[in-house]
């Protein structure tokens, strides 16, 4: 919530917050049953949907209220306010005046119930601080409180004043510190009487409401925590760029004004324009001046100076792209970016990247860059005719740069240091106590969208909102917030992730991790109504944890395990069930829902589900036709089906979504990667159309669960059963010939438990799976195998060793477990945990245990506060302990699957410890590893899994401690490898416990 009255010191510590979140939660949830529609997110309601309270009347009987300005306001506090007219009329059907002067008084006022002026008397008040008489004229007379204002950064108030001029009865006030803050304002109301900020840019209608008004009592007022707040449009070729080429003849101010009116709905203020070709400036002259005209900050990427966009060189420039060589050409290119620009609201990029975004060349040294920057900051002084203190700048420590920082090379303390992610949303870098008092501060430069190694990421959204809520909450309490930049690529794949980007800069402390499930809640409401949001947001909240798992450019047909622990079939199912979801709730919306729901919901959710199918299909293609079977051919034809509906769903994305508004969008391809370039098209991967040539004499097949192996090229034998496995094992039987083939299942004990005993399989039909468990109750507690045999119609038999681990090990009595959890229990060989199942979270005063919701593959994270606390040692006892059962005695390993959080404070590496009982700690340094191959495998795999090897010298109860040392890590999972752990992507499934 966006607290009513003052919000007092950002920065607290974190103890105390679960008072005010749980406050914040049921005021959130009262309002959300109250009121159909959606507020700004995060704030408590103030619009209303009916007469019920007395209150200015913004729309009601068929009459708005009346927006009056002052003539001499900024001009984009004007184009805002012109948009709340629109956005009135777009919800209520009635369109206010916009006037620059007061109307007379008493005027065309009708009485309301309570006897005060209804719509046709009732004003909205609109100015700005210093600018407008009007606002002023209230803040002298103590009719607002101009020192909830006053000195602000885009602060906003919004107020209902009684009686505050003569012959009003009341008026609702917008006002702002400045002229952002009254912009702000003023789309924070459009934004509570349901129109959302993606209105055009992913056609989201706002719900009708005959009556808007804001009862007596609201005051309101609100700032940024975070100064500088925006978007890059980046790697725009070819989606965003075709599309605007089509729609509006290129980058030109008629395109920019809708970005300009997106970023101001957000209430975000900086952008770095599209620049793969494209040159901001030099493109339209009018690009410039609109942005100065609505409101929006302009900057220029992390390789491009001195507000020149890097594709201007190529049209201007003489010579090379070398301030050793070339100083005076490339001075010159700068010094008129700096004139062209000068007019304008600005932060100016500093230093200097080789051509084409590359790192200098190695001759290049520190000193040189320290020239460079030097020399632009002298022409920035003689341009601006202003202390450099006041002309905001900033140093993008990208890549490379961050060497040379770190080497020894310093800017002025005014220029604000951009740290930068790795681009694969992992913060390489915050500032040190030491770096927190720059004047300039310092900022994050961010990633949603990446072109370069391991692998380009363009397609659609892959980042989990926990991601960027703990890796983003980092920054915050480290102080790099003077300016946060994100990478969005082609936008509108990313409208999610941008939006909660950017509000979260705008209060982070609003967002407590245990809030992040209702943001997704909120955003759904305001976008399709309370009675589909929580379905909405589940689907949304699915498709991209899925996706953060790997990104769809790097699936391939092996990725998740084809015979251990059914996990491509699995994941498959997890993302089939998601879009099932989507379709059928698809059917439910409203028509004029569907639009929207199909661009932020509908498509990316079916287009991830589908091509994680079709990779799962070509694996199994692969496979079967290397075990002979007779639905080689058909998985074939199911991944080429699969391959083709890839391409019909971005056709309808494009084509007849809204009319075909967003043809081109869906361009960008994503199957077919075999290096960090795009491919030219989608490339449908590799299939086998038939099998192995069938065994002399037999259509039989045998294929079991674990092996990529089938009879008759191999003998067969099943995972290893034993009581606490989470679920049975299988026999596939399948065909190898062309004939139809019935077939029986035995077993030799009576206590084999089978799925079923035979059946019937025609050609080319899909294996019938057999499950195979044991009744533990009936097996003696020494039986160590059984034996399975397949019988074939002509008699053939193929045996199947059933091996059974620890039959003698039954559930114990639940008195057994006094004095701990229900442990979990060894099963196949291996324990599985996920974090947020700890028995106990201990920790030293001053700090604590934090789950962080979906932060992780398969559930959630676990990482400790305050963020910016310093290392503990193992005497402070900061642990979490988990009860596990153990069988046999001997040495195991604990893998423990981490976020791939890099080294982001200078020193030594972050470090964590492992320990079983009262043994020494094992401490694991998870930095220790500095090689491009392991930063490849991590931001790859979206997890860092490391090990540890513990002696286990009884069987029975231990526990198993995980300690934190360093702040910053996030634990996902634990598991427990005691000599059954098989390869797989995401790991077994969680242990079960004993009852």
């Amino acid at each position: 919530m966006r607290h009513v009255v003052n919000r007092g010191p950002r920065k607290t510590g974190s103890h105390g917050r679960g008072l005010r979140t749980a406050i914040l939660a049921a005021l959130l949830a009262a309002a959300m049953a109250a009121a159909p529609s959606a507020w700004a997110l995060g704030e408590r309601p103030i619009v209303g949907f009916d007469m019920g309270k007395p209150g200015v009347l913004l729309a009601a009987d068929g009459r708005a209220a009346r927006l009056v300005l002052d003539p001499n306001e900024h001009a984009g506090v004007r184009r805002a306010a012109a948009d709340l007219q629109d956005d009135i009329a777009r919800v209520s059907g009635q369109r206010p005046a916009l006037l620059q002067a007061l109307p007379g008084a008493g005027k065309g006022a009708r009485k309301g119930a309570d006897g005060t002026a209804a719509a046709a008397g009732d004003l909205v008040l609109v100015g700005t601080l210093g600018k407008s008489a009007l606002i002023d004229r209230l803040a002298r007379e103590g009719r607002i409180d101009a020192k909830a204002l006053r000195g602000k950064w885009e602060g906003y108030l919004v107020q209902v004043v009684r009686n505050p001029l003569p012959g009003v009865a009341r008026a609702l006030v917008v006002a702002g510190s400045d002229k952002r803050g009254t912009i702000f304002g003023l789309y924070t109301l459009s934004e509570q009487i349901g129109v959302s900020p993606w209105h055009w840019w992913a056609d989201v209608p706002a719900q009708r409401h005959a009556v808007l008004s804001v009862a007596d009592g609201t005051r309101v007022t609100d700032a940024p925590v975070v100064r500088y707040r925006g978007i890059f449009l980046n790697d725009e070729a070819p989606a965003l760029s075709g599309w605007a080429r089509e729609k509006f003849g290129g980058f030109n101010a008629r395109f920019y004004e809708k970005v300009f009116n997106l970023i101001l709905r957000m209430r975000a203020n900086y952008l770095w324009p599209a620049m793969w070709g494209n040159a901001f400036y030099d493109d339209d002259a009018q690009n410039g001046r609109l942005a100065e005209e609505m409101g929006v900050v302009i900057g220029t990427s992390h390789h491009e100076p001195m507000m020149r966009a890097h594709a201007e060189w190529a049209r201007y420039g003489k010579g090379p792209w070398d301030y050793h060589r070339n100083e005076r050409a490339l001075r010159d290119f700068w010094q008129q970016g700096l004139r062209r620009s000068s007019a304008f609201e600005r932060v100016i990029t500093l230093g200097m990247r080789g051509d084409g975004d590359e790192p200098m060349s190695e001759e290049s040294n520190v000193a040189l860059l320290q020239r460079i920057v030097g020399d632009q900051r002298a022409m920035i002084a003689q341009e601006t005719g202003k202390p450099l203190p006041q002309v905001p700048q900033l140093w993008a420590l990208y890549k490379e740069v961050q060497d040379y920082y770190e080497k020894g090379m310093r800017v002025p303390d005014d220029v604000t240091l951009l740290w930068c992610d790795d681009n694969w949303g992992n913060i390489r870098r915050l500032p040190t106590r030491e770096e927190r008092k720059r004047s300039g501060g310092a900022g994050i430069y961010y990633h949603f969208d990446y072109v370069g190694g391991p692998r380009s990421y363009k397609w659609i959204n892959v980042t989990p909102l926990p991601k960027v809520w703990e890796q983003m909450h980092q920054a915050w309490r480290h102080g790099a917030d003077r300016l946060w930049i994100v990478n969005v690529g082609d936008l509108k794949p990313m409208e999610v992730p941008t939006e909660f980007f950017l509000n979260y800069a705008w209060n982070p402390a609003a967002w407590p991790a245990a809030r992040l499930p209702d943001y997704l809640t909120l955003w759904a409401t305001r976008e399709f109504g309370a009675q589909f949001a929580g379905e909405v947001a589940a689907l949304v909240e699915g498709y991209a944890r899925y996706n953060g798992r790997r990104k769809p450019e790097q699936l391939a047909p092996d990725t998740y395990s084809l015979v251990d622990y059914r996990e491509s079939e699995r994941v498959v199912a997890d993302y089939n069930g998601l879009a099932e979801r989507a379709r059928a709730l698809a059917a439910r919306l409203p028509a004029e829902k569907r639009d929207a729901f199909f661009q932020l919901v509908q498509y990316p959710v079916e287009a991830s589900a589908n091509l994680n199918e079709l990779y799962a299909t070509v694996g199994r293609n692969r496979l079967h036709a290397a075990q002979g079977r007779g639905d080689t051919g058909a998985l074939a034809t199911r991944a080429q089906a699969l391959f083709a509906r890839d391409a019909a769903l971005a056709r309808r994305y494009q084509q007849d979504i809204a009319g075909g508004k967003w043809n081109h969008m869906m361009a960008q391809t994503h199957i077919g990667y075999t290096g960090w370039r795009d491919p030219e098209t989608d490339i449908m991967p590799e299939v086998q159309h038939a099998p192995a040539p069938a065994a002399a004499g037999t259509g039989l097949g045998v294929a079991v669960e674990g092996s990529t192996a089938a009879w008759p090229a191999a003998s067969l034998r099943l995972p290893a059963l034993d009581p606490f496995a989470v679920r049975p094992t299988y026999v596939e039987v399948f065909n190898r010939g062309g004939a139809s083939l019935p077939y029986t299942v035995r077993a030799d004990q009576p206590w084999v438990v089978l799925g079923q005993a035979g059946g019937t399989l025609a050609a080319q039909q899909p294996a019938q799976r057999i499950d195979v468990g044991v009744d533990w109750a009936r097996a003696p507690r020494d039986a160590r195998a059984a034996m399975l045999t397949v019988v074939g119609a002509d008699g053939k038999e193929v045996n199947v060793e059933l091996p059974l681990r620890h039959a003698g090990q039954r559930p114990a009595a639940p008195a057994a477990m006094a004095g701990g959890a229900a442990p979990f229990v060894e099963s196949g060989g291996v324990v599985a945990i996920e974090a947020e199942h700890h028995a106990r979270a201990l920790a030293p005063q001053g700090r604590e245990w934090l789950r962080v919701p979906g932060l992780g593959h398969t559930l959630s994270g676990m990482t400790t506060l305050p963020a910016e606390a310093p290392a503990a040692t193992l005497q402070d006892g900061m642990r979490l302990e988990y009860d596990v059962m153990l069988f046999e005695p001997g040495t195991v390993s604990v893998q423990a699957t981490l976020a791939p959080t890099l080294k982001f404070r200078p020193g030594a590496g972050f470090r964590y410890a492992v320990s079983f009982d009262d043994e020494a700690p094992r401490i694991v340094d998870v930095h220790a590893d500095t090689s491009l191959k392991h930063w490849e495998t991590i931001v790859s795999d979206g997890v860092a899994r490391f090990a540890s090897e513990h002696a286990i010298a009884r069987p029975g109860r231990h526990v198993l401690k995980f300690w934190a040392l360093d702040a910053g890590l996030v634990l996902q999972r634990l598991v427990i490898d005691a000599g059954g752990l098989k390869p797989s992507y995401l790991g077994p499934e969680e242990s079960a416990r004993l009852p």
